[in-house]
């Protein structure tokens, strides 16, 4: 059956806006992902003091990124059971540690900087730096999905992990106890010259508050 005259011209330029919509769209859902072995996508984003802070000004150093959200209860388990903080402390002579804070202005469990001031105060955190990514531009380049998702970047710029923290995949601070640290092995077997045993897998967490 012919449809009717009237709908034609209507569905002719619905798909061609949808058409138009998804060549701009899929290029960059293409490059929105940092993979494992190439480059790490371009991040600039201010810190807490409002200085704007480049992956490019770490050259030669190793990073590590946390995607962060203090209303994130898989957040708060690893900053009431003190392991991120420990591990931020335990590589801090090796590693730039770049925590990112994706969460929109508009959504409930966006915080000030004077508030994550305060609460990093509180746990004791020592990231390098604390950067608001307000516009999610940078979550979306990594292809930062949950808080918290984690990756690695080697001296050489390149994406080595992309993951979870470890393999305990529940918001409960005790099984932080028997967690296999994916990070943190992932960071020693860098230090020590060889290969990451496990340089992929699926991040658990809060999916991240975008726009």
């Amino acid at each position: 059956m012919n449809p009717h005259p009237l709908y034609r011209p209507w569905a002719a330029a619905a798909l061609a806006v949808l058409a138009s919509l998804a060549a701009a769209v899929m290029p960059l859902l293409a490059q929105a992902a940092a993979v494992v072995g190439q480059p790490a996508p371009a991040l600039r984003a201010p810190d807490l003091a409002g200085k704007p802070v480049n992956l490019a000004d770490f050259k030669g150093k190793t990073v590590v990124l946390e995607w962060h959200n203090f209303g994130c209860p898989f957040v708060q388990k690893h900053y009431r059971s003190g392991n991120m903080q420990a591990l931020q402390k335990r590589f801090a002579a090796d590693v730039v540690w770049l925590s990112i804070n994706s969460t929109h202005p508009g959504h409930p469990d966006y915080q000030t900087p004077q508030a994550l001031e305060k609460e990093l105060a509180r746990f004791g955190a020592a990231p390098t730096r604390f950067l608001m990514d307000e516009s999610g531009a940078v979550g979306l380049a990594y292809g930062a999905k949950v808080t918290p998702h984690m990756y690695i970047i080697d001296p050489a710029g390149k994406v080595v992990y992309n993951g979870a923290i470890d393999d305990k995949r529940s918001a409960n601070p005790d099984d932080v106890k028997t967690a296999r640290n994916l990070v943190a092995e992932a960071l020693e077997e860098l230090r020590a010259g060889k290969p990451i045993s496990n340089p992929v897998n699926v991040p658990y967490g809060c999916t991240i508050k975008y726009k």
